[in-house]
């Protein structure tokens, strides 16, 4: 027999604590992450762990280790048998592709039903980048160009990213998105593969360190957490990680500009690591690799939550078990998998097992930076943006 919640069902975005006559307020009602996601369509009773850690999670649930994963989920909805094993897997997080996208209404009902099922406001991720990568499309949302051919026209780059994302923030939150797997801090070059170069956003580090600072910064204006990747550079990669394995054979001195940016943005809550060998460095990827996570821990000096690229990819070999046990045991402190079956996603939560307490203390972190959207006029950000940028905003 919990508190009376009828008092949650008046609480709305942007409306003001207040103090029903039990003596619960907003505050006490709503964990962090609850605060941080709008809800479409209803209301969910979350209370605050009485012991004061962190909060979330409905009656009956009980205080839990999540698996130190994120996962995909098949369709566009959440069928019961999915939302049990969902429940009993209990990943950090879920991410959204393609196939999981169709109105505004299905994408919200779908998030409160993966957050219902795991009983607590975990973090839904999507790539939302804008050109060939994103999975919110026409004709219910914007369609936007490549980041590098907004960047390349834009008279301020680090502005038109703060508004673009903050553009995207607002299309994610309106469906219950809070974290975006943005920005592409790789610094392009000549031989940086097509299906990267154009999701860069530029091919200099002083200009990528602009935008996506304003990208990271439009995200968090707009609720959003982002996610830095891909640590520590891919932009020197001439092959398509998704299909083979990128080998860099720059030597060590040569790498301080693809370093350099994520440096520039070491403060930023997520990360994500590349599929990438550096031949000067290590021998594997960097994602599977302690020395090359030792890098981006101590040399770019990134402390926040380090997640793989999504293990699915070939550039990776063995099972989806062995490469999750292997992300892990090298330092990541999330395994990614979003494009499996149940059986490997099965496999993925095992050999992930529990996230452990660097991890679930970087992810606290993160996730008390998700807070309510600052207010803005969206019409005229979109203003804004067709004035700094020259030519065309959208694809």
């Amino acid at each position: 027999m919990g508190p009376d919640r009828r008092p949650f069902c008046r609480i709305f975005r942007g409306q003001a604590p207040r103090r029903p006559a039990l003596g619960f307020g907003r505050q006490d009602l709503l964990s962090s992450a609850r605060r941080g996601v709008r809800r479409s369509r209803r209301c969910a009773a979350v209370l605050l762990d009485p012991d004061g850690g962190p909060g979330g999670v409905h009656p009956g649930r009980g205080q839990v280790t999540p698996s130190a994963a994120i996962i995909g989920i098949g369709g566009l909805t959440l069928g019961a048998d999915e939302a049990a094993f969902l429940r009993e897997a209990d990943p950090w997080g879920v991410i959204l592709f393609g196939r999981n996208i169709d109105s505004p209404d299905q994408v919200a009902a779908l998030t409160d039903a993966v957050r219902m099922a795991l009983g607590r406001e975990a973090p839904i991720l999507i790539d939302q980048e804008g050109g060939r990568v994103q999975r919110l499309r026409r004709p219910h949302w914007r369609e936007w160009r490549t980041p590098l051919a907004t960047v390349e026209a834009a008279r301020d780059p680090r502005r038109a990213m703060w508004l673009r994302a903050r553009l995207i923030a607002d299309e994610l939150r309106g469906v219950g998105i809070d974290v975006n797997c943005v920005p592409t801090a790789d610094v392009a070059r000549a031989e940086t593969h097509p299906f990267l170069k154009s999701r860069c956003y530029g091919y200099d580090p002083e200009t990528v360190i602009a935008a996506a600072r304003g990208t990271a910064e439009g995200c968090l204006a707009g609720g959003v957490l982002p996610v830095m990747k891909h640590m520590p550079g891919h932009g020197r990669g001439r092959a398509d990680s998704h299909h083979e394995l990128p080998v860099v054979r720059a030597a060590r001195g040569e790498l301080e500009t693809d370093f350099a940016p994520f440096r520039a943005l070491n403060d930023l809550p997520l990360g994500m690591t590349a599929h990438v060998v550096f031949t000067d460095l290590g021998d594997g990827p960097a994602t599977t690799d302690p020395g090359l996570i030792w890098t981006i821990r101590e040399e770019i000096g990134f402390d926040g939550l380090l997640m793989s690229d999504d293990l699915g990819m070939n550039a990776l070999g063995g099972t989806i078990a062995a490469r999750t046990r292997a992300a892990i045991e090298a330092g990541c402190d999330i395994a990614l998998f979003g494009n499996g079956g149940r059986d490997d996603n099965a496999g993925c939560i095992a050999a992930a097992g529990p996230m452990g307490a660097d991890a679930l203390r970087r992810a606290e972190a993160a996730l008390a930076r998700r807070r309510l959207p600052e207010l803005a006029d969206i019409d005229a950000l979109e203003f804004e943006l067709s004035e700094v940028v020259d030519g065309e905003v959208y694809g």
